[in-house]
């Protein structure tokens, strides 16, 4: 699909009044944009996610991993300074209409219906729909407490080998910072394992297999260390694409994302998204620019986490009084989420008398059979759900709470 697209005449010509400012009209920005973003909110982007992966260093790696083993590990696999100009580098960049676009057009890019996508399980439902919409397959890769079962990946792609569908594998996704569903994150030496992995197997695969990393949550911590991203690995700058948004640590009106791409899929997509939109709301990028550069930016999302964080102790406080003893959660350290596991005999899916009870309460959760991508190695849990304090009150929280904990110890 990328290389087919080519750039529509609107991209260039848009451009023209932006490179000579005496042939624009009117307020800036209340004009068309370029497809590929305003320059000055590129350059704040990449500039800031190049100060969270320079100060994160060995302490971001997660408390699963030694520190110093991961000292060792972090030393070794870092970019040259030299590399790691070029891979923050704003000509990497593009400003898309959130980061959902980004996820969308990227897939459009690289894969052809009947391609493979590797896949954590669970995983973000949303792009599961957009998976499907392309016709695609999928693999799930188990995760442990500090992201994917290194284990399980190596397995899955021999599998994918010895079946010839490893030719099919186009890349694989991570939701890696507070997961959307279960607020895991992933630490560094295992997206450094992970990346290496996939490298190993591109000669077999006879194509590049890319790393797409969906940091959405990453700026909504509220515990714990920062973690770098996959683009401080050696050797990221050829396979690994960054996926960033300013709805979640902005405002969630604001639909502006971004991502960091290798060059030759930054191209294809910047064609694509000129086919889509040929450029996101000049308007917002503007707002954020200014927010970003007078640190308006950095008090909001300072707020934005305090809040957050005071609502994730009143869910995990009030799951604690309501809950039955054998719902297992883990409390977050970030992100929007809290992911329960209950007793495998009791059900959690969209058909499921918990969830039909939960809506008769006033109580919606995403059922967790909705995280499981469809793959034919093995069977959707569905005794799982995915609970949000995003939005609601802290008072909200401890009604709805009280209300699904009565809800689960009629069926327990």
């Amino acid at each position: 699909m990328g290389r087919r697209t080519q750039a529509p005449p609107i991209s260039w010509l848009m451009k023209l009044p932006l490179d000579h400012p005496s042939l624009m009209t009117g307020r800036m920005a209340l004009q068309y944009g370029t497809t590929v973003g305003d320059p000055q909110l590129r350059r704040l982007t990449t500039d800031r996610l190049w100060q969270l992966d320079s100060s994160g260093g060995t302490r971001s790696t997660a408390s699963l991993i030694d520190r110093r083993r991961a000292s060792t590990v972090r030393a070794r696999v870092g970019p040259s300074p030299r590399e790691s100009k070029e891979i923050y580098s704003a000509e990497r960049a593009v400003i898309t209409s959130g980061s959902q676009q980004l996820l969308y057009m990227l897939t459009e890019c690289l894969c052809d219906p009947g391609d493979v996508v590797l896949v954590e399980d669970p995983t973000y439902f949303v792009y599961l729909s957009i998976v499907q919409s392309h016709g695609l397959l999928c693999r799930g890769v188990r995760l442990a407490g500090d992201g994917i079962d290194l284990a399980h990946l190596e397995q899955t792609l021999k599998l994918l080998q010895r079946s010839g569908e490893l030719q099919r594998v186009k890349m694989l996704f991570l939701v890696s910072y507070y997961q959307n569903p279960t607020g895991i994150t992933t630490s560094f030496v295992k997206k450094v394992e992970a990346l290496k992995m996939l490298k190993q197997f591109e000669r077999a695969a006879g194509h590049p297999i890319y790393l797409l990393e969906d940091a959405a949550y990453r700026e909504l911590r509220f515990a714990g260390d920062d973690v770098p991203s996959a683009l401080a690995a050696n050797g990221a700058g050829e396979r690994v694409i960054y996926a960033g948004t300013y709805s979640k640590p902005f405002a969630t009106g604001a639909r502006v994302g971004f991502g960091i791409l290798p060059e030759p899929l930054l191209d294809a997509v910047v064609r694509v998204k000129a086919n889509h939109d040929f450029g996101t709301s000049n308007l917002l990028q503007q707002l954020l620019s200014r927010a970003l550069a007078s640190c308006r930016y950095e008090k909001h999302l300072s707020a934005l986490r305090h809040r957050y964080a005071r609502k994730a102790v009143a869910m995990v406080k009030a799951m604690r009084e309501h809950f039955p003893a054998d719902v297992l959660w883990e409390e977050p350290r970030g992100g929007l989420y809290v992911w329960a596991r209950l007793p495998g005999s009791v059900k959690s899916g969209l058909k499921s008398k918990l969830f039909q009870s939960a809506l008769r309460h006033g109580v919606l959760y995403v059922p967790g059979e909705l995280c499981y991508a469809d793959d034919p190695t093995r069977r959707k849990p569905n005794h799982e759900m995915r609970i949000s304090f995003g939005s609601a009150t802290e008072a909200d929280i401890r009604a709805g709470i009280a209300r699904l904990g009565a809800t689960l110890r009629e069926l327990l």
